[in-house]
């Protein structure tokens, strides 16, 4: 049934948007040729072009709310996000509330302390080349690289991913410092 949900979302932010703004959108996934995007002419054939490119899916709508922000459509790009959130936080696939709730904690200083060692950490994590490539695309800023790159690391090991994976992680990346402040935001209230 999500799969229909996620295609239900899709045609409606294909719906909500002009012609200008399928243009400036298409002029920024470039990268696919001209004669490939000269062929779409609205929204939903450019979602069914980023999905045969492994590039948007219900659990990978990043780069479309890239897109979407790219164009100003803040809107359109936090309901894509809304929807990505109620959905994952209600997949059986996720570690229990509580764990949860530390991992969000964990991201935010890891984030915020992380800088530019991200690929190292990702590395760590066991993330592959070609992932941290397509992180690495989709964000300049070192903070949000990092939230983009926790956030791929949580997909891949659904109910599996543990605070405890992350703070050992950075101890074996010589990452102690962040690996201290992780610890000291779980213990203080």
């Amino acid at each position: 049934m999500s799969s229909l949900q996620f295609n239900s979302l899709l045609l409606e932010i294909s719906n909500q948007l002009n012609q200008e703004q399928l243009d400036s959108m298409k002029f920024l996934c470039k990268d696919f040729g001209k004669g490939v995007l000269e062929k779409i002419k609205n929204g939903t054939q450019l979602f069914q072009l980023l999905t045969e490119k492994d590039m948007l899916a219900a659990d990978k709508t990043e780069y479309l709310s890239q897109l979407l922000k790219c164009i100003k459509r803040n809107d359109l790009s936090d309901k894509l996000n809304s929807w990505t959130e109620s959905r994952s936080g209600d997949s059986e696939d996720q570690p229990d509330a509580a764990e949860r709730a530390k991992l969000n904690v964990a991201t935010d200083v890891i984030a915020e302390n992380l800088g530019k060692n991200w690929r190292k950490l990702g590395r760590k994590l066991g993330l592959t080349d070609v992932k941290l490539e397509s992180v690495s695309r989709r964000h300049t800023d070192l903070e949000e690289t990092a939230r983009e790159l926790l956030k791929e690391w949580r997909r891949s090991r659904r109910a599996e991913a543990r605070v405890s994976d992350l703070v050992a992680a950075l101890r074996a990346c010589q990452l102690n410092l962040t690996a201290e402040k992780v610890e000291d935001s779980l213990l203080t209230p």
